[in-house]
């Protein structure tokens, strides 16, 4: 592959959508600055990287954490020009409302909006002196309806959609291209395997064109960062064929 001298920054580098994320800026030649909770987790993900001819730097990462976020985010614009930053920070929680405790409410608000906020503007703030760059948010249903038991999860993602909405009115006139994708979906992982086999039985898994492969988010993306500036997309949604909507 061909190396860029240009760095992908991933905030919310799971073992599904942002690993997947990674592999795919990786195998396009990016080095891929690769952040989340518990970083120790990311060995086998630095291991396929690598093997693959990749470059990557795994760093452990609360996004709740300001100064963490500005840190890696400031690390990688040194190590190359820092031209991608995806926000992919989960915190799906489905709680009634009245065991909806503050704590919960509060937590789910710092991971999926405020640490958008924080990891958007600090990315704002590299990008803006060279003129140019890409800031884009993972964003979900909840992110347009609030769903029965999802009022911490769902508020958090309207709040993340208008941070990226407001900044795209205010930083695409200025080459910064902000984008919000909406995965209309589940995405197929265990955690999404294994809720939906306690409410819906085992045959709700029968049918895998009703889940979302985490390969395709990162497809969505890679399809954001190629657009000309002529046409960029703000918002993007994505769903498998058999969904609903």
């Amino acid at each position: 592959m061909q190396q860029r001298n240009a760095t992908v920054a991933v905030i919310g580098a799971g073992d599904y959508i942002g690993a997947e994320i990674v592999k795919k800026f990786a195998s396009e030649g990016f080095t891929v600055f690769a952040g989340r909770r518990n970083g120790d987790k990311l060995a086998p993900l630095v291991a396929e990287v690598e093997a693959a001819g990749g470059r990557i730097v795994a760093r452990s990462l609360d996004a709740r954490n300001e100064a963490e976020t500005t840190a890696f985010l400031n690390d990688a614009d040194k190590h190359a020009p820092l031209e991608v930053v995806i926000f992919n920070v989960g915190a799906n929680v489905n709680f009634p409302i009245l065991e909806t405790t503050d704590r919960v409410f509060r937590k789910v608000w710092e991971m999926a909006c405020w640490a958008g906020f924080v990891a958007g503007r600090e990315a704002a703030r590299l990008m803006l002196p060279r003129g140019g760059g890409k800031i884009f948010f993972t964003g979900a249903t909840a992110s347009l309806r609030g769903g029965s038991g999802y009022a911490a999860f769902a508020s958090a993602k309207f709040g993340l959609r208008a941070v990226a909405q407001s900044m795209a009115r205010e930083l695409m006139p200025q080459n910064i291209h902000v984008a919000h994708l909406i995965i209309d979906s589940g995405v197929d992982t265990a955690w999404v395997r294994e809720r939906r086999a306690q409410i819906w039985g085992k045959e709700a898994l029968d049918n895998p064109d009703l889940l979302m492969p985490p390969a395709s988010v990162a497809s969505a993306y890679w399809q954001l960062y190629q657009q000309p500036r002529t046409a960029w997309t703000f918002e993007m949604e994505i769903r498998p064929f058999g969904e609903k909507w």
